[in-house]
């Protein structure tokens, strides 16, 4: 099992695993050359859609050889955009990141009815993938940047979602926990009462190849110490693979204190529920946060 980064970029060279990436309007730094370092750990080819001449500066300034990558020239951020999903679309490519354009134009692309990377009836979700020396594994979260409120049948999607996505990173059986503010059978808090519906639905096999419990709150879902002061008796509880988290508030805060006031930590994140896996890392992430998220979007390829 994959426990960390490191490992995943070992495991990606043992299985001399090798994608395609488009990188729509890829004119910024950090994308450049977190796709130049993957490129040098084996596990991509890269096309890079946008301004050339700005592609050329970055690359002559950062000292990366531009010949690494197949350049697709577009002056217009927003046509550069669309042709980056096109491609991928067509076939051209395996996974498609987001490179300096703006989220909404991205999600625009994607969500396009004609030429965009969503199924019909698709559900547009988000996974995170984060490794904190202070847990003994990965922990893959949702949803902290695309759907604000999810209701019950998208909750299930996103179970699904995470399940599929740890065992893509070798997690057999993974545990899930359906996050709330207690983990008491509180009538008065919808994420409780929806934590044990999707809890027993993971018992009857209707969120399938997985353990889930709910409600439980953070603590219990992730430290053994206050499970066993609680005296909770759970097949989950601190020693959760996976976090779906009941809004877009609860993930985005647990994500963001992960990354300014933990120590050590480092992070994934990507779209899924398209055509396939979508890298929608910010404008300011650092090159590690997109260097792993192309690593982890590359191991999650069906």
């Amino acid at each position: 099992m994959i426990s960390n980064f490191t490992d995943l970029f070992i495991e990606l060279e043992a299985r001399k695993i090798c994608k395609r990436m488009i990188v729509a309007w890829g004119v910024d730094a950090h994308s450049i050359e977190a796709a130049s370092i993957a490129i040098d750990k084996g596990f991509v080819k890269v096309t890079l859609v946008g301004d050339s001449d700005l592609i050329a500066k970055v690359c002559e300034e950062r000292g990366i050889d531009i010949k690494k990558f197949t350049i697709v020239g577009i002056k217009n951020e927003l046509n550069a955009v669309a042709e980056a999903v096109r491609m991928v679309h067509d076939g051209e490519g395996d996974v498609l990141m987001k490179g300096l354009c703006s989220t909404d134009k991205f999600l625009r692309a994607i969500l396009n009815k004609e030429q965009g990377l969503l199924p019909p009836k698709g559900v547009l979700s988000h996974v995170g993938v984060i490794s904190n020396p202070n847990y003994h594994k990965l922990l893959f979260l949702s949803d902290m940047a695309v759907i604000p409120a999810p209701d019950f049948r998208q909750k299930v999607k996103l179970a699904g979602y995470l399940v599929n996505t740890a065992k893509s990173f070798g997690v057999e059986k993974p545990k899930i926990a359906f996050i709330a503010a207690s983990e008491q059978m509180l009538d008065s808090m919808p994420a409780c009462i929806e934590g044990a519906m999707l809890a027993k639905m993971c018992d009857r096999g209707q969120i399938p190849g997985c353990i889930g419990d709910g409600p439980l709150a953070l603590d219990v879902a992730i430290d053994k110490e206050a499970v066993e002061i609680k005296k909770l008796q759970s097949p989950v509880a601190g020693d959760a693979d996976c976090l779906l988290f009941p809004n877009i508030e609860s993930a985005n805060v647990f994500w963001k204190t992960n990354s300014k006031l933990c120590n050590g930590v480092r992070q994934a994140g990507f779209v899924v529920g398209t055509k396939v896996p979508c890298i929608l890392a910010s404008r300011a992430d650092s090159v590690d946060v997109k260097l792993n998220s192309i690593a982890s979007a590359v191991m999650s390829v069906k």
